[in-house]
Order: structure tokens, then C-alpha cells, then sequence
């Protein structure tokens, strides 16, 4: 099975920029529906935080609209999460994740595989 790996997590102040990515190792990532989760304390439930269709349309939570923007590069079997103007409700832990192609909202019941996260911290 193909694994998903997260990287580009840190520490930032308010108001700073991150950019996350999720690499799916030796397989394409052009036909496939993805999505970032993040999981903002120990014990809560993941979130849906945006995802990207087969057709690479994005869909966002309306907590990061105008301030994320997903992406996907198919040459590099790659997904990315541009993350600015972040805020300390932005903290949590961020993951990737493998969706369904005919049902690829953010609230969609099944997604997986998972990668293992990354962790944002945005300090006030």
C-alpha cells in the first residue's frame, strides 16, 4: 500500500506562513482524491481542514478559507497545504489522508490511508 508522508510542520508566530506537504511514495497522486485533517488536542477528533478532488478542485473549512489554499503536484506525487495569516486556533497536528473520488468533501465518512502527521504550533 502506498504511504503518505507529512512534512513541513513548526513553531510560528501568529500571523506567520507555513507550507505543508504529503508525499505519497512511488505512486500518482493526479487521479486520486486527497485531503489535510488536523487533530487540535490530544483526544479530539480529527477535523477536515481542505481537500482536492480527482479534477484538483479544492474545498475548504470555513475556518480557513482566504487563508489556506491546497494543492497538488502530480509530478511529484505530492500534496500541499499553503497555510498563511495563521492563528493559535490553527495549532494541532496535520495529516494527510487518501479519500473516496466520488465523495471528497471535508466531510466526507471515509478517507485512508493516513499519513503520520506533522505538528503546527502558532504562538500569540
Amino acid at each position: 500500500q502506498a504511504q503518505l508522508v507529512e512534512s513541513g510542520g513548526g513553531s510560528v508566530q501568529a500571523g506567520g506562513s507555513l507550507r505543508l506537504s504529503c508525499v505519497r511514495s512511488g505512486f500518482s497522486v493526479s487521479s486520486l482524491c486527497m485531503g489535510w485533517f488536523r487533530r487540535q488536542a490530544p483526544g479530539k477528533g480529527r477535523e477536515g481542514v481542505a481537500t482536492i478532488d480527482t479534477s484538483s478542485t479544492p474545498r475548504y473549512a470555513e475556518s480557513v478559507k482566504g487563508r489556506f489554499t491546497i494543492s497538488k503536484d502530480n509530478a511529484k506525487n505530492s500534496m500541499y497545504l499553503q497555510m498563511n495569516n495563521l492563528a493559535p486556533e490553527d495549532t494541532g497536528m496535520y495529516f494527510c489522508a487518501v479519500g473516496r473520488p466520488w465523495d471528497c468533501g471535508i466531510n466526507a465518512p471515509v478517507w485512508g490511508p493516513w499519513g503520520q502527521g506533522t505538528q503546527v504550533t502558532v504562538s500569540s
